[in-house]
């Protein structure tokens, strides 16, 4: 484990800023708790249980970000769009972690870049929702809005919000993070050994004899190097994992934020990489208000509906000072819209000098309802919308940096087509997603491959 490092003072603190100074703003996507007395006793039990990240670790990660920003490192954020309690077994996450690996040692091989990899887990429990209300057979309820608000099963006592349910989402992102931990720092990421990472499909996927090759191009790569030198490379048996999660229950995220001796201001101890969406980032709401104090490097999904000049104001109030690796801008436009929408606000970020980091989401501007009532993804759409960024950025004098993906190392079927060309029939016969579609392992690596071959192709046109 490193050891701390203090950072330097910042040059503007958040004026009139508290972790619960976005109590006085408007708040968009919050369960009602029934019992007030109820939640703030949770919320006292919460504030006294461990924190589940470290500030240096946060620190550590920042760096990175602002390396991501200069072209020197590229970002992988990856995991489940909304986690469940249910999911938190050691083959699930294990699987997920594989997935990750073998999707940064793509990116490693083939953009030569250091891969910054952050995963949607360990806090994932919470999910907008477009309304309030889910009507099935006459029968009206309250929304599901995630495990660690309310019960997914259609029922007036699961729908109602529970606060208890945010120390089981603390226990389980703990377990999860603890297991991850324990993965990487025993040698599971060791490049000496990458078949660990193998999963099933590695024997009947199309896309299997290709990524072998870069397996053993690698393995090659590194046994060269030690006969070279006489000895064992290091650093080669661990890689740096990071958590992020959407900062959307901000009762939970109050409550892990903490003060931390031999550092200033205040860090959110629930995850490395808090972000939030365009239906919570109004410039007087809540979330903007939580997000703006806390030392995290943060992040925004603008969508297609975003306006430059309220981008800019976002960018004022969540980086003032235009701190490195500090803000994360996630684009999710639309393979159909993207062309339109996102170069007016490269330009405007451009044009004023502002230090982001410009990441990819090509899942959730494409999400559609099939005939049979599935909702899914086509990976056409999401790989088009991947390549058109890198293309959109290059022409802009801009920088992509990164993918946002929501993917799991599970066999299912949620997005159509890709290497097995899945149809709208397969969607019946693995999907288990309770909110939205994901990409499966076997789609996950065939975006990373994508990207490779993309990101060469633009690389002549990236800025210095």
């Amino acid at each position: 484990m490193s050891t701390p490092e203090r950072s330097p003072d910042p040059v503007t603190p958040p004026a009139g800023w508290a972790p619960d100074s976005w109590r006085r703003r408007p708040a968009l996507q919050m369960p009602q708790y029934p019992d007030p007395a109820a939640l703030e006793a949770v919320l006292a039990e919460l504030r006294r249980l461990p924190p589940l990240v470290t500030s240096w670790e946060i620190l550590a990660l920042k760096r990175q970000l602002a390396e991501a920003q200069e072209g020197r490192r590229f970002l992988l954020q990856g995991g489940d769009c909304a986690e469940s309690f249910s999911d938190c077994e050691s083959g699930l996450i294990t699987n997920r972690l594989k997935v990750l690996l073998q999707m940064s040692l793509v990116l490693v091989h083939g953009l030569r870049l250091p891969v910054v990899r952050v995963g949607r887990f360990a806090g994932q429990y919470a999910k907008p929702r477009s309304a309030d209300t889910e009507a099935r057979g006459g029968v009206t309820l309250p929304s599901y809005r995630g495990d660690v608000i309310n019960r997914p099963e259609f029922t007036a006592e699961a729908r109602v919000p529970d606060p208890r349910l945010m120390v089981k989402a603390h226990a389980r992102s703990a377990m999860t993070m603890n297991f991850v931990r324990a993965l990487v720092d025993g040698g599971f990421a060791d490049l000496h050994h990458p078949e660990y990472w193998n999963l099933g499909w590695m024997q009947h996927s199309s896309l299997a004899a290709e990524y072998q090759r870069m397996v053993d191009s690698i393995g090659d790569a590194v046994r060269f190097m030690e006969t070279l030198s006489g000895t064992e490379v290091h650093n080669l048996n661990r890689v740096d994992f990071y958590t992020s999660h959407e900062a959307l229950l901000l009762y939970y995220e109050e409550a892990l934020t903490r003060e931390v001796p031999r550092q200033y201001g205040w860090f959110n101890l629930g995850t490395h990489f808090p972000w939030i969406g365009m239906r919570t980032a109004a410039l007087d709401g809540a979330h903007v208000e939580y997000l703006r104090g806390v030392r995290n490097p943060v992040a925004v999904k603008v969508g297609p509906s975003v306006q430059p000049d309220q981008l800019l104001r976002l960018i004022d109030v969540l980086n003032p000072d235009d701190e490195p690796g500090r803000l994360t801008l996630i684009h999710r436009m639309g393979a159909a819209q993207i062309a339109q929408k996102l170069p007016p606000l490269l330009e405007a970020v451009r044009r004023e000098g502002r230090r982001v980091l410009w990441v990819c989401d090509p899942m959730h501007g494409n999400t559609e309802s099939t005939a049979n009532g599935f909702k899914t993804r086509r990976f056409e759409n999401i790989l088009a919308e991947v390549e058109q960024s890198f293309d959109l950025h290059a022409a802009a004098g801009t920088r992509l940096g990164g993918v946002h993906l929501e993917l799991t190392g599970e066999d299912v079927t949620e997005c159509t087509g890709g290497a097995r060309e899945l149809k709208d029939a397969d969607l019946e016969r693995a999907y288990r997603s309770t909110v939205d579609p994901r990409l499966n392992y076997e789609q996950s690596l065939e975006i990373a491959m994508a990207i490779v071959r993309k990101r060469g192709q633009a690389r002549g046109a990236d800025p210095a």
